[in-house]
């Protein structure tokens, strides 16, 4: 990484500079306490009013067929979500009747690996090389009741804009490392 930010013109697709990326990680951080400590609302903050939110289902396919492991756009998700329906499902949370989490469940969510590049707006139009695009791994820890406990590893790549108000999710593909869900449920925000 570099010490400082390249002039703009010339950062498309390189690496954030050093505090660039802390500044990326301290986000993900005070993220996962919002989500762990079930400030849904306040965790909707950190999130774009055109947020895409989308997690694909996988299937396991031979090596030469591996791009057909995820699902594409329009075919199965666990999520495939705007700001609005998250909200939609943070009120019903609130609401008491979203049984599956009444009493709620206790997380734990853990972010490593992150790498931060400048957006390139050839490949992400809208957006401009003060965005950020991002890739990190994720552990979340989840018990529910007495004995029911799910982990959820995965990877997610982010694009997060730069805001007056400081960086928000825009764009989050989330892929679990897992095929078949061996949760009962998934009403986990990752």
């Amino acid at each position: 990484m570099t010490e400082t930010a390249p002039p703009a013109g010339t950062r498309a697709g390189t690496l954030a500079d050093r505090d660039t990326h802390f500044e990326v990680e301290q986000f993900y951080y005070a993220e996962a306490e919002l989500l762990d400590d079930g400030r849904f609302t306040d965790w909707l903050d950190l999130l774009a009013d055109d947020l895409d939110y989308w997690m694909p289902t996988r299937s396991n396919r031979l090596r030469r067929q591996q791009a057909l492991s995820i699902a594409a756009r329009g075919e199965a998700a666990f999520y495939d979500e705007t700001k609005d329906s998250l909200a939609w499902r943070i009120r019903r949370f609130d609401s008491g009747m979203a049984w599956a989490e009444d009493p709620p469940s206790r997380t734990r969510h853990v972010v490593g690996n992150v790498v931060a590049r400048y957006v390139d707006p050839e490949e992400h139009p809208g957006f401009t090389e003060e965005d950020l695009t991002m890739r990190s791994a994720f552990l979340v820890y989840r018990n529910r009741l007495e004995r029911e406990e799910n982990v959820f590893a995965g990877g997610r790549t982010d694009v997060l804009r730069r805001t007056d108000s400081g960086l928000q999710v825009a764009r989050r593909t989330i892929l679990l490392d897992q095929n078949i869900l061996l949760a009962k449920n998934i009403s986990t925000f990752f």
